[in-house]
């Protein structure tokens, strides 16, 4: 048993005192605007693995940007998802960065990318039946006694589904949260990435999905590969937000309005990078969205 044992409020109050505007992905190409026009945004979120190292340029525009904006950090390495045991030198390194920067939110995935000491440079799924839920959670209880906080954990984008899982991904998700007390990160644009490779509704994903620990959501574009057969969407983080994701978003916007949640949003962008101008007016759609839905729930909950 974990001697940290955080709870699940923990994600709700993170996110009701966290800032009420939408974020974006921190890159290197956006370092020197950012410092020099100071854009009204809510936080810079970073890849772990991408400041890893003691010193250089990264580490030094980082620091610079956090004397003016809150910061939240995902991981994409630890491999939690994983059948062998955490690589517990990269996981002090995080700890190590995470001591430093105390951002407001510190993220990982359901999915694994190690194998013994090889890194893969893939976030891969896993089954979902006891054997690999018992592992998850025992390794997710190991990050948070590390890091000595609580971490959210996002739910995966999918191409295919094991036929040894017993379980729903959502009550898998449900049952890790209710064992380690982790938060979740809901990835908007995971949930229409899945749903539409394994032709489930993305609607009623989210009606299953256990929205009261969800402490973040991010937003994403994807693409839809060649194959006229049996085509899939591709969660490749470098296309604008879709028109199915905002839809999805809106939609989630008024559930956790009508729970008096808030969650702070990301607007997630990894390659075929855009001026910096137009991921700022995608966090503020997100937000005119997210506003919105808040006007509209109250309403719905005086009638």
């Amino acid at each position: 048993m974990s001697r940290f044992t955080p709870k699940v409020e923990d994600a709700r109050l993170a996110s009701s005192t966290f800032s009420s505007l939408s974020g974006i992905s921190l890159k290197p190409a956006y370092y020197q605007g950012i410092l020099a026009d100071l854009p009204e945004v809510g936080f810079f979120e970073i890849h772990a693995e991408n400041y890893l190292s003691n010193g250089g340029p990264a580490r030094h525009y980082l620091h610079k940007i956090r004397e003016h904006y809150p910061l939240t950090v995902h991981g994409v390495g630890l491999s939690i998802g994983g059948e062998t045991p955490l690589n517990i030198e990269h996981l002090k390194r995080v700890a190590k960065l995470v001591n430093e920067l105390q951002p407001a939110i510190f993220s990982e995935h359901l999915a694994w990318s190690t194998h013994h000491s090889q890194f893969l440079n893939d976030l891969l799924p896993v089954p979902y039946d006891g054997p690999t839920l018992d592992r998850v959670c025992r390794h997710i209880e190991q990050v948070q006694e590390c890091l000595q906080r609580q971490i959210l954990l996002e739910n995966p984008s999918t191409y295919f589904e094991f036929t040894r899982s017993d379980m729903s991904e959502t009550d898998f998700i449900r049952e890790i949260a209710k064992r380690t007390g982790c938060g979740l990160l809901l990835d908007v644009n995971n949930v229409e990435v899945s749903c539409f490779n394994n032709r489930t509704n993305p609607y009623d994903y989210l009606n299953d999905f256990p929205l009261n620990a969800v402490g973040q959501m991010h937003l994403a574009g994807h693409t839809i590969d060649s194959n006229t057969t049996l085509p899939l969407k591709i969660d490749s983080h470098d296309e604008p937000v879709s028109h199915d994701v905002w839809a999805l978003y809106q939609y989630t916007c008024l559930q956790l309005n009508m729970m008096n949640q808030a969650c702070p949003t990301l607007i997630e962008r990894d390659g075929n990078l855009p001026p910096l101008t137009e991921l700022l007016a995608e966090a503020r759609y997100a937000d005119t969205i997210r506003q919105t839905a808040l006007r509209e729930s109250r309403y719905e909950q005086r009638i």
